[in-house]
């Protein structure tokens, strides 16, 4: 016969099993149903719904729905976003185009708005490659754009005649993809406007100094012409006629000389570009320009703030911009000239050449690059035109800073 203590632990063994089993189905079964949320939201589906009415599992499944309610809410955010930048980046006139980066760079497009469907003149762009069609020149452009090369410019033919576009980009990781940003913008009307007011500045600079030279040759002309006409003697004053004759002659040297510095001004050479220490420049300058600063008693110094810069580019070119801006310093009366040099955050290469000279009137400030254009007695007009057109053969630039009462600094960037 079985004891009372007996049943009583029977019983509670019972139990114990009975809540094991219970607790280990329960658990198989919450850990299915996490393992299904899981999976589901990695896929990015919301579309499911657990069974709040079993009292077993109702508190557990209210957490679960309330899970899938919060990521569902958190992905139509993201719908919206999507759809807001997407309505705001077709709106834009700026063209933006995003390439996806892999180790077998495939030109693969992963968005590309309206702007830039609009500038290039194709309905869709899914492939780079595509471009091919419209000129080979930007999807070369395209391709090889980089953050390093900052700003390219490329030119095409379509129904709506020249484009020019500028194009830059820079990269980033998206959803763990490497992409290519680029940016498009066409300026063919900004360089249309710009080319037209370079030419009006030309025209009128030149009508001035051609005229400046060739009035007084034919108003002396026809005074000797007249004055050999209306001699009654025949007796011809040599002396006067010498001058005369004398003054047509540098007259037309002058005009001579400025037709051959229009020339050369035109005829810029191709960089032949190498590496070499920007120290090593500044010292070949000073030697080259030692004798005219000991003259006007004045001194330049160099100021290296970045270590071992280093350029690439034409040595005898860019010692030309140089020696062009110590010369124009010491026509300017001034006693101290100061070249800085470093390397900025961009990785760009800045040289500021300062002095402490006459400053620039500021009506001039837009003419001082217009070839020809001079406020100096003995000045050609050429010299900040023709750096101008150096630096932007190496890709880079020349500007004026400021001028005032203390100091003229101008700026060169090489990118």
């Amino acid at each position: 016969m079985i004891s009372y203590e007996n049943v009583i632990l029977i019983i509670i063994a019972t139990v114990l099993i009975s809540a094991i089993i219970s607790g280990i189905y329960y658990a198989r079964r919450t850990h299915r149903k996490v393992s299904y949320i899981l999976d589901a939201l990695e896929d990015k589906e919301t579309n499911f719904r657990f069974d709040e009415n079993k009292l077993l599992y109702r508190k557990f499944n209210k957490t679960l729905n309330r899970i899938r309610l919060i990521f569902e809410k958190e992905k139509q955010e993201i719908n919206e976003q999507e759809r807001y930048y997407g309505q705001m980046l077709d709106r834009v006139k700026t063209g933006i185009v995003v390439v996806e980066l892999n180790d077998k760079f495939s030109g693969k497009v992963s968005y590309c708005n309206s702007a830039a469907l609009n500038i290039l003149g194709v309905a869709t762009l899914s492939n780079i490659r595509q471009l091919a069609n419209v000129s080979p020149e930007i999807q070369a452009c395209f391709e090889n754009i980089s953050e390093a090369n900052n700003e390219m410019r490329v030119s095409f033919y379509n129904e709506k005649g020249q484009t020019t576009l500028s194009v830059s980009s820079s990269e980033t990781s998206l959803q763990g993809k490497n992409v290519k940003i680029i940016v498009i913008n066409d300026i063919s009307n900004e360089m249309s406007r710009n080319e037209e007011l370079s030419w009006n500045k030309l025209i009128r600079v030149l009508t001035h100094e051609i005229m400046n030279t060739v009035t007084p040759i034919a108003s002396l002309s026809h005074t000797l012409s007249m004055d050999l006409t209306s001699s009654e003697s025949g007796i011809i004053d040599k002396e006067e006629l010498k001058m005369g004759l004398d003054t047509i002659s540098e007259s037309a040297k002058g005009l001579i000389k400025f037709v051959d510095t229009y020339r050369s001004l035109t005829r810029v050479s191709t960089p032949v570009k190498k590496a070499f220490y920007l120290k090593e420049l500044i010292d070949r300058v000073t030697q080259l320009t030692r004798e005219q600063i000991n003259a006007s008693e004045a001194t330049l110094s160099y100021i290296e703030k970045s270590d071992d810069i280093l350029l690439y580019a034409d040595e005898d070119q860019i010692s030309q911009i140089f020696i062009n801006l110590v010369k124009n310093a010491l026509q300017a009366k001034a006693s101290k000239i100061e070249i800085t040099a470093e390397i900025d955050f961009t990785e760009s290469v800045v040289i500021n050449v300062s002095n402490n000279g006459t400053p620039i009137n500021k009506e001039n400030y837009e003419d001082i690059f217009v070839p020809f254009y001079t406020t100096k007695q003995e000045g050609t007009g050429v010299g900040l035109s023709l750096s101008r057109q150096i630096m932007r053969l190496h890709n880079g630039s020349i500007s004026l800073v400021c001028s005032n009462e203390k100091n003229t600094v101008f700026k060169l960037q090489f990118k």
